[in-house]
């Protein structure tokens, strides 16, 4: 989920311009999924001993998937969200897999490292000399850059999931004076980082330039000592940017602000797409069902209206959530949300290098989701949500 599907790396992948396409999807990557999952069933199985107290602690996550299960009986197409929803038990399987580990903030650290060590140069290298597998042609026919993923946006989301671990490792080896690798390791993450930045410029990807910068800003100023000695001023600092990004973005979108962040006062169309999709006509309590608001008729009718924009997500994480599960999905979300940011709070008080850095993933698909499908499920931004908040 952090790069392509497997079928697109082979060049294997169904063209996604029907709706049929986006119901059948591809039989190699299901394969794959397939495979991943179970191995990770297994192994959650294995170590039950360890995952059973976990989930007895995170009843309202337990509570969301329950939901987004039985959801899938009132999707036009059941089957499909109900294989989808099998694809997210999975991802909370992964989740639970790192978490559950002897040490799981060192298998965090390995996991961005190795990942932030090969998806980055990957990229760079990708859109200076290889454009054919860097580049894609909008339909206003720009060359955009994605890098080793599909489509710009989601290049954003790993710089900013990726470049919050990647700071904190060069926090934490800036700290460790008596590691005689220090030297070496600090030039490598300075050097991933600078290739983060220089891709975020690169791809135009403000949103998540946005969130990167406010997000790492909180994680070093949370583990400051005069930080930890007054809780308060993360609190108000967290509310401080949220209420900052809603003003600029929603009550005042022709702000500095937002000019700064190269958009117009449409959020480069996003103002449009909001509109338009809560003019379809859905159940306002329940949705459509789990991943289902982007599948067959709807999704032909509101390309028709965007011919030039060939929208498959609401660009809010928060409307997606809606547009999918109703007002109870966004109930349950609002409960993730208030949780979530209890646990990384007090994750803070107890440890201030771990809770930092949760605190960073959990405020950056916050903010990320304003103008993103940020709650959307198999995406970095998710992933790393739950991550934080279980």
């Amino acid at each position: 989920i952090s790069s392509r599907p497997v079928s697109l790396w082979l060049g294997m992948a169904p063209h996604l311009d029907s709706s049929e396409a986006y119901v059948e999807g591809s039989p190699i990557d299901r394969v794959l999924w397939t495979i991943l999952i179970l191995l990770a069933l297994a192994v959650v199985i294995s170590r039950m001993d360890r995952v059973r107290p976990l989930l007895r602690r995170n009843a309202p996550i337990l509570l969301f998937f329950l939901f987004c299960a039985v959801s899938t009986l009132w999707s036009d197409f059941p089957f499909v969200a109900f294989k989808r929803w099998i694809k997210e038990v999975g991802e909370l399987g992964m989740v639970l897999i790192i978490l559950t580990e002897p040490d799981p903030m060192g298998v965090l650290k390995r996991l961005i490292t190795r990942l932030g060590f090969i998806l980055f140069p990957l990229s760079v290298l990708f859109i200076k000399y290889y454009p054919n597998l860097g580049r894609v042609f909008t339909n206003s026919w720009m060359s955009e850059a994605t890098g080793v993923a599909t489509q710009k946006n989601q290049l954003g989301i790993i710089c900013v999931v990726y470049g919050l671990g990647i700071l904190w490792s060069l926090r934490s080896v800036y700290r460790d004076r008596g590691n005689s690798a220090r030297g070496r390791h600090m030039l490598a993450y300075m050097t991933t980082l600078l290739m983060i930045l220089w891709l975020l410029q690169t791809c135009q990807a403000m949103t998540s330039m946005g969130a990167l910068v406010m997000a790492g800003g909180i994680m070093l100023l949370a583990a400051l000592p005069s930080f930890i000695r007054r809780r308060a001023f993360v609190h108000l600092l967290a509310l401080a940017l949220l209420g900052g990004c809603v003003f600029a973005l929603f009550l005042d979108p022709g702000s500095g602000l937002v000019q700064e962040l190269g958009r117009n006062p449409t959020l480069t169309g996003r103002t449009k797409i909001w509109s338009l999709v809560l003019d379809v006509p859905i159940n306002p309590w329940v949705g459509t069902g789990f991943e289902s608001f982007w599948l067959g008729p709807r999704l032909l009718e509101l390309r028709d209206v965007l011919p030039n924009l060939p929208i498959n997500e609401a660009h809010n994480g928060y409307l997606e959530m809606y547009l999918n599960l109703g007002w109870a999905g966004v109930s349950l979300l609002t409960l993730l949300l208030v949780t979530g940011y209890k646990r990384v709070i007090a994750s803070l008080r107890q440890d201030p290098e771990k809770g930092s850095l949760f605190l960073a993933f959990f405020l950056a698909t916050v903010i990320y989701s304003f103008t993103e499908a940020g709650f959307r499920m198999m995406s970095s931004s998710w992933m790393f949500f739950l991550i934080a908040t279980v």
